[in-house]
């Protein structure tokens, strides 16, 4: 079993920056996010389904981004500790919504998989970021 926790959201002006991190744990995460992980980060407002953001595989290689998000989002991950970060920059009002970590059993992190968020295997309980104008 994997858990994910998610940390670092918070109420934020317009043009500002967040950084989201999500700590993986369970008796075998070390060994799941080397060898067979893809890991992301989705988003949900009331009302919509979930979307993705951005993913990156379990080596910390080949980041995937959402177009909403690409050229102002970083996402890494940390395999020393098992943490996985998104950084956002130039906030938009419309980045307003729960933040979650999500992660896949696979070896490799297909883009497409940021359009299904069922296609994931486990979620955090989300980070709520707020923007405002």
């Amino acid at each position: 079993q994997v858990q994910l926790r998610e940390s670092g959201g918070g109420s934020v002006q317009a043009g500002g920056s967040v950084k989201l991190s999500c700590t993986i744990s369970g008796a075998i995460a070390t060994g799941y996010v080397a060898t067979y992980a893809c890991l992301a980060w989705f988003r949900q407002v009331p009302g919509k389904e979930r979307e993705g953001v951005a993913s990156i595989d379990g080596d910390g290689d080949r980041p995937n981004y959402a177009p909403y998000v690409e050229g102002r989002s970083t996402i890494s991950l940390d395999r020393a500790d098992n943490t996985l970060y998104l950084e956002i920059d130039n906030l938009k009002p419309e980045d307003t919504a729960v933040y979650y970590c999500a992660a896949k059993a696979d070896t490799y992190c297909f883009a497409q998989y940021l359009k299904k968020a069922s296609l994931h295997d486990y979620f955090g309980q989300g980070t709520q970021v707020t923007v405002s104008s």
